[in-house]
């Protein structure tokens, strides 16, 4: 279109934007669907869905349109102003979700954040914890956004180094052991930080029970059980919330990415009125966040999800993945992981990295991404059909069987 080629796009992007990410070498331009297309015509499967956040697939026409049709009426207010939009987000998404109250906000981390201060303040004034005093466990292996206090929380020294000194008041416990998180309880504990399925993490899946275990454990102790379901939330693993899979229902849920089917950043915070009723005005906000567009998007980007039965179908169909991806005897891999459309593939340590495969992968028209170095994570939009899985995991396996 303007006679840039994709290496004239990617130098202009290692010359003038901040070194942040190391993305495989696709300059993207066009999607729909499953699908995406290069700048110079080139045709991928996306199994990554932008980390889940096009759950609904790129580009869904219901979505655009409405995002089209309440771009020309009105986009933003602030909160100083009530707008038509978020009285009825708010309704939609706790009767669809199951809880009294919601915050709305932008990112993920925005909507972490949000739940670390609500559980804080709760802390002091509901359960009666000393000012200053109270603390929130989390889990190792743990992502739950890049910002210096959801980073005091985190594992990682490449996360960490350079950016402290980080927020105190945080402990970790290990992933997927109960028995744990109930040895770091004090008396100043106020709430549990975790991932129903973690994500960056590599697609990690806890232990059967533990999720319930964590239940009764929050339940006993009085502590908030809060549920990052940012990434494995809105149908990713084949339920709503990856809770669902133990009958489990968290005091506080985040979401984000799918709940606008990609088309604009917009997250939330759901709770009780006990946990969300700490918030007076003045004491949390957001420009943007609820804003009539970002609203508006977000009640058609659900409604997509229920109408067009996408947990079902993440559900029948990361079951036939798991199945193709199991039969696959590579001598690269040392398992296979996963729940509904979320799988990771954890390569043995002399594989050489999860870097290779994946950019093997993209020259066969596959685009998916490595994450901790040796896993490969498949994420593809729910929208995506038997035949294209089988065409994706035919190409996988011809990658995993190289040298």
């Amino acid at each position: 279109m303007n006679g840039l080629s994709e290496l004239d796009y990617i130098a202009l992007e290692d010359q003038y934007n901040a070194h942040n990410y190391k993305p495989l070498d696709v300059v993207i331009a066009e999607a729909e669907g499953p699908w995406v297309w290069d700048v110079e015509g080139r045709k991928y499967l996306d199994c990554l869905s932008a980390y889940s956040a096009v759950n609904q697939g790129h580009r869904h026409p219901r979505i655009v349109q409405t995002m089209i049709d309440q771009a020309q009426r009105l986009a933003l207010t602030s909160r100083a102003f009530r707008n038509d939009q978020l009285p009825l987000l708010a309704k939609e998404l706790c009767e669809l979700v199951g809880y009294e109250k919601m915050l709305p906000m932008n990112s993920g981390t925005e909507a972490v954040e949000t739940a670390l201060k609500a559980a804080r303040k709760w802390g002091y004034q509901v359960k009666g914890v000393a000012d200053g005093r109270a603390e929130i466990i989390a889990c190792t292996g743990n992502f739950h956004g890049r910002t210096i206090t959801v980073l005091s929380c985190s594992q990682s020294e490449q996360y960490r180094d350079g950016f402290g000194p980080f927020t105190p008041g945080f402990k970790l416990v290990p992933y997927g052991d109960a028995g744990a998180l109930e040895r770091a309880i004090t008396a100043n504990t106020v709430g549990f930080l975790f991932e129903p399925v973690q994500g960056e993490g590599g697609v990690v899946v806890p232990p059967r029970g533990y999720l319930r275990d964590v239940r009764e454990v929050c339940t006993d102790h009085n502590v908030l059980m809060i549920a990052d379901e940012i990434q494995s939330g809105l149908g990713r693993t084949g339920k709503l919330l990856a809770c669902e899979h133990e009958g489990v229902k968290p005091d506080v849920v985040t979401l984000g990415k799918a709940l606008s089917g990609g088309m604009y950043p917009v997250s939330a915070v759901l709770s009780s009125r006990e946990v969300l009723g700490v918030f007076e005005p003045g004491d949390h906000g957001s420009t943007f966040g609820g804003n009539p567009l970002a609203c508006a998007v977000a009640r058609e980007a659900l409604k997509v999800i229920v109408e067009e039965d996408l947990c079902q179908r993440s559900k029948e169909l990361g079951e036939y993945l798991m199945s193709r991806l199991r039969a696959i005897e590579s001598p690269h891999v040392r398992l296979y992981r996963g729940k509904g459309l979320f799988a990771g593939i954890v390569l043995n340590p002399e594989a050489g990295g999860a870097r290779r495969f994946c950019e093997a992968l993209r020259e066969r028209g596959v685009l998916a991404k490595d994450t901790h170095g040796n896993v490969i994570r498949l994420a593809p939009p729910l929208v995506i059909t038997r035949e294209e899985l089988d065409w994706m995991v035919d190409r996988l396996e011809d990658v995993l069987m190289m040298a």
